[in-house]
């Protein structure tokens, strides 16, 4: 008789931001799409201020979290972000091996601590536990996009080609959108759509700042298109199934892989800002024939989709079997 196992128990820990929630949950599903899983989201703080210290610093006792972090401890534990790591650090102790324990981002020196680190790949990372990977992980998958896609097809579907998804990030430690860029940023676009005679999908990110969101809203409200203002559910996963051309601001790795995973032509649009680590990011984009920055209009070419997500889920689920079986 064939012996049934239970679904692997996953938790998905961060801080919550959209951006650091979608790598744990992203990989967390590319996991269940392989092996039956029960995902348990878990969005955790510091108190009292002390996540602004280092995080070997921080007390076990002074964490805030939605849900308990406590025994039962899970299969597989995926954090992201700093937030995370007072946690992850200490949970393979605190199961007595039990849990696998997995860190996408650059865990800052504790790379032992981990049986599997997940980070970009433009941070240099290495190591016999390290997996680097293209960006970050994400929550792209043919399904969601066929979900999607059908749910917001009939709003698009009158739209003409070539439809333009334009997904706009914002200010960060390195990057950002000053109302100057911004109008720029709108003329430019602005000029290329009409001159293809297509029409836009325009998404902003939580980061978009207020004057450069109402900047290129106005700068671009007259193009054919769907200028999604927040409300009501978030057509992303929609614009990039739908989109024949893909626009992203250079600020975000994660905006850059989802639009990689398509296969679509990807333009880079320029922010105010930069630093060495998203230029070796974009460089090695452009290496693998996936994006080039945008210059004022729309070519065509295309690529094999990117995977990295469905790669860290195999490598993981590899070194999980081969430990259990150690």
């Amino acid at each position: 008789m064939t012996e049934v196992r239970p679904p692997l128990t996953i938790w998905a820990v961060s801080d919550g931001r959209i951006g650091i929630e979608a790598q744990v949950l992203g990989l967390a599903e590319a996991v269940a799409r392989r092996r039956p899983a029960e995902i348990t989201v878990k969005r955790i703080g510091w108190k009292w201020g002390l996540g602004r210290l280092p995080w070997q610093l921080i007390p076990a006792f002074a964490l805030g979290a939605d849900s308990p972090v406590a025994p039962p401890w899970p299969d597989i534990w995926i954090g992201a972000g700093r937030a995370s790591l007072p946690l992850s650090s200490r949970v393979r102790r605190w199961s007595r091996g039990k849990t696998f324990i997995v860190q996408t981002q650059d865990p800052r020196g504790a790379v032992a601590r981990f049986d599997l680190v997940v980070p970009p790949a433009h941070d240099g990372l290495t190591g016999d536990n390290v997996l680097p990977i293209v960006g970050a992980p994400n929550r792209m998958n043919a399904d969601g996009f066929s979900r999607d896609l059908a749910r917001f097809g009939p709003r698009i579907a009158r739209l003409p080609h070539p439809r333009v998804a334009m997904i706009v990030g914002g200010k960060s430690k390195v990057h950002d959108l000053p109302p100057d860029r911004a109008r720029a940023m709108a003329a430019e676009v602005a000029r290329a759509v009409r001159a293809a005679g297509g029409s836009l999908l325009l998404s902003f990110t939580r980061r978009t700042p207020d004057a450069a969101q109402a900047i290129l809203t106005e700068g671009l409200k007259d193009l054919p298109g769907w200028i999604w203002d927040g409300e009501g559910d978030n057509p992303y996963f929609a614009f990039l199934a739908a989109a024949d051309q893909i626009l992203v601001t250079g600020d975000s790795t994660n905006l850059a892989t989802d639009a990689a995973t398509t296969g679509k032509p990807v333009q880079v649009l320029a922010m105010a800002g930069g630093g060495r680590k998203f230029e070796r990011f974009h460089e090695d984009l452009r290496r693998r024939g996936v994006s080039r920055p945008f210059e004022g209009r729309f070519d065509d070419w295309r690529y094999p989709p990117l995977d990295e997500t469905n790669r860290a889920a195999d490598e993981l689920l590899r070194r999980f079997d081969a430990r259990k079986t150690a």
